[in-house]
């Protein structure tokens, strides 16, 4: 998929907590087609220590406003000059990046769970829109510290059923995802996945157990987004492949987990 670098308006940049903010960006031409599951690498200016630029999970792309939008959490000076920028500001981003989760073509026998934890939920937004344009009804299962830091679950529960879990109770069940009762439930034949990775990794080991195709969006660090600096490798059973060019997507049957 042709890659581009952009110069993007931002339209709005909503706070939905301390730590996160969601910015909407767009431009005068039509957004580039866009896939769940890709990335983008977004240049931080004005930031005397920020020198790289930051890979972001394309969380949702609105045709109708013709709008890319990006769930920031603010973890370091990069992220946090990010999220002040303000209605009219110009960034510039290179998009998209990697490749997206697989969506089958025939969806009538589908039952696809669709697990996010932290920031992970950020690309499982985007995922459960082209699941239901493709006539099928995810279920997510959506893991925080806090009912604080679950994030945008109205978009979610416009899609289909949502399942939560928060480390400290404040709602859903408390623990992690891994943890939650609805993984009793063996009717799911697909689990996507993405947030930290010992969460990933679980979520790896239940669908083996359980003998469920499952893909994993990894999130290692990511410098250039095109393969060329090598900082994201991953081991697979091909060797060391780039997380960025060759993900950020895997078949957790590639992974030598």
């Amino acid at each position: 998929m042709k890659k581009y670098i952009l110069d993007l308006v931002v339209t709005q940049n909503i706070k939905l907590h301390a730590n996160y903010v969601l910015i909407k960006m767009t431009q005068a031409n039509p957004l580039p087609e866009m896939l769940p599951g890709q990335f983008a690498e977004i240049r931080i200016d004005g930031s005397n220590t920020t020198f790289l630029r930051r890979p972001i999970s394309i969380n949702y792309v609105d045709k109708k406003t013709n709008e890319v939008w990006f769930l920031v959490q603010l973890v370091g000076d990069g992220t946090r000059k990010l999220a002040t920028v303000k209605q009219g500001d110009i960034v510039n981003v290179v998009m998209p990046l990697g490749n997206g989760f697989t969506i089958p073509k025939d969806v009538t026998a589908f039952k696809p769970l669709l697990v996010g934890g932290g920031v992970g939920t950020a690309p499982m937004l985007m995922l459960g829109v082209e699941l239901a344009k493709a006539g099928c009804k995810p279920t997510f299962l959506l893991g925080a510290r806090s009912s604080k830091d679950l994030l945008q679950l109205k978009e979610f529960e416009k899609l289909g059923e949502v399942y939560t879990t928060t480390e400290d109770g404040s709602m859903g069940e408390q623990g992690y995802v891994t943890g939650h009762s609805l993984l009793n439930n063996n009717s799911f034949n697909m689990i996507y996945t993405c947030g930290p990775k010992p969460m990933m990794v679980s979520v790896a080991k239940y669908a083996k157990a359980n003998g469920i195709e499952c893909e994993v969006s990894l999130e290692n660090m990511m410098a250039c987004g095109v393969g060329a600096c090598l900082c994201c490798v991953e081991n697979t059973d091909e060797g060391h492949l780039c997380v960025c060019k060759d993900g950020p997507v895997f078949n957790i049957k590639k992974l030598l987990w």
